[in-house]
């Protein structure tokens, strides 16, 4: 039984000594808005920091009406929930206000009071006048977005004023957006927030002892820029962005594979074969790996066949032609 039904079949029982379901329930839940008007009670406790103002949150959520057990509003059928943007995306106050009080990982319920869901008037035909609704939400993830957004808009002299630290997070925040992005199969929109946080480090100057810090950072950025361009058909920036990790770390499974990858699809097996040879060396029971070098194996069998055909062809043509200007 899912973690979004159980809370609905606890109300379900109450009710005997005369309150409403969602009464009983909030006799046992904490007041978040200081006036009564949203409620929580936590499920599973979350990890973490709380979920900061203007951040992006992942969520699953279910809303239900008093009395009713399906709820009216969910999106727990969907394979990736949707990233959401506070104070942009979220419309109902009590879901904002109760997220801000969440944890990565954790599981709460809260009833929200009229004035912070749907209002005197409802939402028809679902959602009634001055209803109180219940709403269990999951939180997945969330990213500060808003501290990258107004760092990019600053220009590069402002950029520098900034500690490293702060420049290492805004890439990487950028690079957890792009993963996001990645995962919702929108690999232009990724490939754009891989190349952002790059810039970021290509222009930073750092001293010798540092420059560990950036070249980790940087390495995952490429690693995802050149996998973003295989998706998008554009092996030979594949290649080049697989081969500038390989300049970090030359003995990066990864970034053999991808470079390995990005040839087989350029036809050049030869190159292929020898970047994929030095993946299986670092990795050599990796599946995938292994799995291309067999691809690879059967392409250029086939490939040699096509070459063999077409000489024979031209041999072919060549010997019938002599012959034809003899006579």
């Amino acid at each position: 039984m899912s973690a979004f039904s159980r809370p609905q079949n606890e109300m379900r029982l109450a009710g005997a000594d005369g309150q409403s379901q969602y009464q009983r329930l909030s006799q046992k839940m904490l007041d978040i808005s200081g006036d009564g008007g949203v409620l929580k009670d936590v499920i599973r406790e979350g990890a973490g920091d709380l979920v900061t103002p203007d951040a992006s949150v992942l969520v699953k959520y279910s809303g239900y009406l008093e009395h009713m057990d399906k709820p009216f509003d969910s999106n727990c059928f969907r394979k990736t929930p949707r990233l959401m943007k506070l104070g942009e995306d979220i419309t109902l106050w009590g879901m904002e206000l109760g997220l801000l009080t969440m944890r990565k990982g954790e599981l709460a319920r809260f009833l929200f009071k009229p004035t912070y869901a749907y209002g005197a008037l409802g939402c028809p035909p679902l959602i009634p006048p001055n209803a109180t609704v219940l709403f269990e939400i999951e939180l997945l993830d969330f990213l500060d977005s808003a501290e990258s957004d107004k760092f990019c808009a600053l220009s590069a002299e402002q950029q520098d004023q900034f500690p490293l630290q702060k420049v290492l997070k805004v890439a990487t925040t950028e690079k957890d957006l792009g993963n996001y992005l990645f995962r919702q199969n929108r690999f232009y929109d990724a490939k754009v927030r891989y190349k952002r946080a790059l810039v970021l480090l290509h222009r930073r100057v750092v001293p010798p002892e540092e420059q560990h810090l950036v070249e980790a950072t940087k390495l995952l950025i490429l690693l995802n820029l050149s996998l973003a361009y295989l998706k998008l058909h554009r092996p030979a920036t594949a290649l080049r962005y697989g081969e500038q990790a390989l300049v970090i770390d030359q003995k990066n499974a990864k970034a053999l594979f991808r470079c390995g990858q990005a040839c087989v699809l350029l036809t050049d097996y030869e190159q292929a074969r020898d970047f994929l040879v030095r993946a299986q060396k670092e990795q050599p029971f990796n599946h995938d790996i292994n799995n291309e070098l067999k691809k690879l194996a059967s392409y250029y069998r086939d490939y040699m066949d096509r070459e063999r055909e077409m000489c024979h062809r031209m041999f072919a043509s060549h010997e019938n032609g002599s012959t034809v200007g003899e006579h």
